[in-house]
């Protein structure tokens, strides 16, 4: 079993924030509608993409088993929000693959990463999450 971890950091009194995983970083803030910055992705705009990076990603693999000649992806996927709490109360991923192999072939690497794509099963099969060691620092008589 392998284990990810990322991480997020806040810039000084604003909810501006850079996440990294590794070498790799990327802005975080909230929307200016709702008090933001509007600088960077929200939680929901992450979530879809990292639906949808998995989802190509995993494409690319499987094609390479396959013998399948990718020579180009497009992924939108797509989520209705909704509920109390707000969540995504339904995704779609919305594929086209271009590559050198038959319709049929690339219909039978869409359908078969679509049963095996980690992210988006995670979401389907519901994975736990909890919240582990929290930490509270007051600032106050500081």
């Amino acid at each position: 079993m392998s284990q990810t971890s990322v991480q997020i950091k806040t810039m000084d009194n604003a909810s501006l924030a850079v996440g990294w995983a590794g070498e790799r970083t990327l802005t975080i803030d909230r929307p200016l509608a709702v008090g933001g910055m509007g600088l960077g992705y929200n939680g929901g705009d992450l979530l879809l993409l990292a639906v949808g990076a998995c989802y190509c990603n995993d494409l690319f693999r499987e094609a390479a088993l396959r013998a399948v000649s990718i020579k180009r992806v497009h992924i939108e996927v797509q989520g209705e929000w909704g509920g109390n709490p707000v969540r995504a109360r339904q995704i779609e991923i919305l594929v086209t693959v271009e590559a050198e192999n038959s319709q049929s072939d690339i219909l039978e690497l869409i359908s078969h990463t679509d049963q095996l794509a980690e992210v988006p099963n995670s979401l389907r099969f519901g994975t736990p999450v909890k919240l582990g060691t929290v930490r509270a620092l007051s600032t106050v008589g500081n």
